[in-house]
This record gives structure tokens, sequence and C-alpha cells, in this order.
């Protein structure tokens, strides 16, 4: 178990490395193709209620995802995490810039006092953040766990898609029992079904 978390933070760093070597405006052409991808997606086309993510340093950024799935009348759901009591909310959002609050660990997360909670029963389709992944849907988060726990609660119907820069899909991700994967992956130059 030991030797899976020092190969999961070496892939950490590698790819912070990676990613600090692109420049802004080559992070922002990246990013326009996934989501021209992600909003040509049937799966996501289709779906009526979708949940997202706000992204941390090194994920694909969201908010233009959010905004215009929000423009297309979706509903958008985004997790709310209380780590204490290892729970997870699922909260309707309408605007980003009014239905968010700093949350634990300096995050963004939807304010619990003015969204709607959403039945995790009703997601069609969920993006999942990451940092690194593999063909097989392998992830590597930021460590936290929160979505390895989330996943599993997901409705088996619901498509769970990673998005992801080119530069953070690598060869084999190390999977411990709990760690869990995603079935789609997007990134600037394909869409990768999980083999």
């Amino acid at each position: 178990m030991e030797e899976l978390r020092v190969k999961k933070l070496e892939i950490r760093n590698n790819i912070s490395r990676n990613f600090n070597k692109l420049s802004s405006n080559n992070i922002l052409k990246k990013t326009q193709s996934i989501e021209q991808r992600l909003f040509e997606f049937a799966n996501f086309v289709e779906a009526k209620i979708a949940l997202l993510y706000i992204n941390s340093l090194y994920e694909v950024a969201s908010n233009d995802i959010i905004n215009i799935s929000l423009n297309f009348n979706k509903i958008v759901v985004l997790p709310s995490f209380n780590r204490d009591k290892n729970e997870i909310t699922l909260l309707k959002i309408e605007d980003l810039t009014t239905d968010l609050k700093l949350g634990e660990n300096n995050t963004l997360e939807p304010d619990a006092e003015t969204c709607k909670p959403i039945p995790i029963d009703f997601v069609e389709i969920a993006i999942i953040p990451g940092l690194a992944f593999d063909e097989k849907g392998g992830r590597v988060g930021s460590g936290d766990g929160l979505y390895d726990r989330l996943i599993p609660k997901l409705p088996p119907t619901a498509r769970k898609v990673g998005l992801a820069y080119e530069s953070q899909i690598i060869q084999h991700v190390p999977m411990e029992s709990h760690d869990k994967q995603v079935d789609i992956i997007i990134t600037e130059d394909r869409v990768i079904y999980r083999i």
C-alpha cells in the first residue's frame, strides 16, 4: 500500500512539473478543445442532470463548462464534501458567482444554505476531475479519496467521464482496492473509452 502511495505521489509531482511548463495560452487552447469534445459528446448532450466539479490546480478548468451547461438549461449539481462526517451532498447551482462559498481546505463549493440538494440517483452524467488517468479508466486524484467514495454511489447508468489534457494520460495508474475508475476520458485530442 505504501509503495502505491509513493508511486501516486510521483505521478502527481510529474504532472505538476509538466503542467508548469505549459503556457497559459497553450492551456487555454487545450481546454477549449476538451470543452468542444464534451459539448459534442452524445451522453453529455442528452443528459439533463450533470454532476460537474470546481477544478483544483492541474485539473481541466471547469468554470466555462459549468456556465455553458447552465446556459443550455442543464441542471448542474456540484458536490459538497463534509470530511469530518465522511458525507457527500450534491447541490444544484444556478449561478457560479452567487452559489459558491469557500469550504473546507479553502476550496470553492456550493453553498448548502442557498443551494437545493439533489439526490445522487438523479445524476445522468458525472464529470470527474483527476490529475492523471490511464486508458483503463484508472485515475489519480488529489489524494483525499473524496471522488473514490462518490463514484460508487452514482447510478450504474450514469456515465463517469474524466477530463484530462493529453499530457495527463499515463501508461498505468497504480490502483488500490478503494480506487474507482471512470468509463470515458475526454482529452483535447480524443475520446478514450475504458478498455
